[in-house]
């Protein structure tokens, strides 16, 4: 059997409440953990990283949900408690094509995103992972209501006459085409530089 740094796990992200559907198709190794998947996601997506986020999945083990992400520290008697992402490897959950997670980016926002496992593949000598191979339309842009937020500026966005139109343009960057998408002008963050930016104590 491959060991996991032989391998590359390849999955499918949707984003849900969006139509039409916004996904990737991404490539990581099979030695990641469930942080690194996660920056790989923010990456392949198009997110910020700037807000918190959860996987949701069963465990393996016994069935039952667990939450991956972030611990709270100071949370109070009955908070949801989290396990945190980097001590987790990802082939203990994902071992067989079809197996899935939800991931939640931005409680706030509450963005939730669809992870299926595609296949377990070899890895490429020579090869560059995490890799996006495929995907459709532009994320939506951070901070922006969540689906109903983002139909919404869509619709403004859309009508020049609307009272609301240059405001929303200037809030944008002066330009969101929801069609646009390259997988080949994604670029990945090294997520071991990403944790040590976040937790690291300066």
């Amino acid at each position: 059997m491959a060991k996991r740094f032989d391998t590359v796990y390849q999955f499918k992200v949707t984003l849900q409440g969006i139509r039409p559907p916004i996904w990737r198709r991404i490539q990581v190794p099979g030695n990641y953990s469930f942080w690194d998947l996660h920056v790989a996601i923010q990456d392949a997506m198009g997110w910020r990283d700037c807000h918190l986020h959860a996987f949701r999945t069963a465990n393996p083990s016994h069935g039952e949900e667990n939450l991956i992400g972030i611990p709270d520290e100071d949370r109070f008697v009955g908070d949801p408690e989290y396990i945190p992402g980097w001590k987790v490897a990802i082939d203990k959950y994902f071992a067989k094509p079809g197996d899935s997670a939800s991931y939640e980016y931005d409680f706030g926002d509450g963005w939730e995103h669809e992870i299926v496992l595609d296949k377990i593949m070899p890895r490429e000598p020579k090869a560059k992972y995490p890799h996006c191979v495929a995907g459709k339309h532009a994320c939506p842009p951070e901070d922006c209501g969540g689906p109903w937020g983002y139909e919404n500026m869509l619709k403004i966005l859309a009508d020049p006459r609307h009272e609301e139109h240059d405001e929303t343009l200037t809030w944008v960057g002066g330009s969101h085409d929801p069609r646009l998408f390259d997988p080949e002008k994604v670029r990945f963050d090294d997520p071991r530089k990403r944790w040590k930016k976040a937790f690291a104590e300066p």
